[in-house]
């Protein structure tokens, strides 16, 4: 693996052509804004390019797409954007997992797993390095690609209220809307539009809530269940990772999800001096030092047991 600057990276894409660009599983906005604003970036430079991402799109980040026409070509450069770990890919990783040219990404505990690696590991998201890599190949401004890359900042710092959110994601965010970026739009439909499935995951997760090491840790739960009782759908889960933390006192809020039998998403957000991403790492894990996931499989009571062992050690003493 080697690490290439912002530079580097954007002479690498100007250098190819039949760029195939892939998201990570379980789609944020994120992973698709600095997707889909890459490739409209690359079609404004007269390349080919395409995006593939493992699973369905949620309803709400499906203006991306708008103007997107998905061409059949053997790809000749392949880039991840987003994505830390080759395993994150879901389905597209036996295809693809040993295969990519190019990661751009922001998390400290990327794996190395592409040829080369553009990381800044302080930016709030990818979709800040892909803006930056979008400049340096010159591309022009346009509304559109604004839009894509501004959902990605907007998602991955929860709105510009997370920690993570610096001055360089200000700026960024504040170039993004000089070029056309809907910001009031985006922050409507994203963040404070919910459709009625999603409000029943939402009660079906605080009906879930409990609580331990003298209400520091809240652990919540969503099984397959759960999801069939409400007539739920995964795009319908996003974002409901952080409602735990957000309770008063909560210094470690997790989210245990039922992927399928026996087979659990654990997402854990932590408030202010909590390692998420050290948690995660050892349970096979990883992210950022805020918000960081993991999969782990076994009965839901194993679960719950190994991820309380672990919080233990890692709250401070009262």
């Amino acid at each position: 693996m080697e690490r290439v600057t912002v530079k580097q990276a954007a002479d690498m894409l100007l250098s190819h052509d039949d760029i195939l660009i892939l998201c990570h599983h379980s789609p944020d906005g994120d992973t698709l804004g600095s997707g889909y604003g890459l490739y409209f970036g690359l079609k404004s430079l007269g390349k080919r390019a395409r995006v593939l991402c493992p699973d369905e799109i949620s309803g709400k980040f499906r203006f991306m797409l708008r103007g997107y026409r998905d061409e059949k070509f053997e790809p000749r450069f392949i880039v991840a954007v987003d994505i830390a770990d080759k395993k994150l890919m879901g389905r597209l990783e036996g295809a693809y997992g040993d295969k990519v040219d190019l990661c751009i990404d922001h998390h400290v505990s990327n794996t190395g797993y592409a040829a080369a690696l553009c990381l800044d590991d302080t930016a709030a998201a990818a979709a800040q390095v892909i803006f930056a890599v979008l400049e340096q190949m010159g591309v022009a401004p346009s509304s559109h690609i604004a839009n894509c890359l501004y959902c990605g900042l907007a998602t991955d710092t929860g709105c510009f209220r997370y920690a993570n959110t610096t001055a360089q994601t200000f700026y960024t965010a504040a170039k993004l809307v000089e070029w056309g970026a809907d910001n009031g739009t985006i922050g409507r439909e994203v963040f404070d539009t919910r459709s009625r499935a999603r409000i029943m995951a939402e009660n079906r997760l605080m009906q879930s809530l409990e609580f331990y090491f003298d209400d520091r840790c809240a652990l919540a739960v969503i099984t397959l269940q759960d999801m069939a009782d409400s007539r739920i759908e995964q795009s319908d889960l996003d974002g409901l990772t952080a409602l735990p933390r957000q309770i008063e006192g909560v210094e470690v809020g997790i989210t245990i999800k039922e992927k399928e039998a026996g087979v659990y998403k654990v997402s854990v957000r932590t408030s202010t001096y909590v390692d998420a991403c050290a948690l995660c790492r050892q349970l096979g894990g990883g992210g950022h030092i805020r918000a960081s996931g993991c999969q782990l499989t076994g009965t839901l009571k194993q679960v719950k047991e190994q991820l309380l062992t672990l919080v233990k050690d890692f709250l401070k003493p009262l």
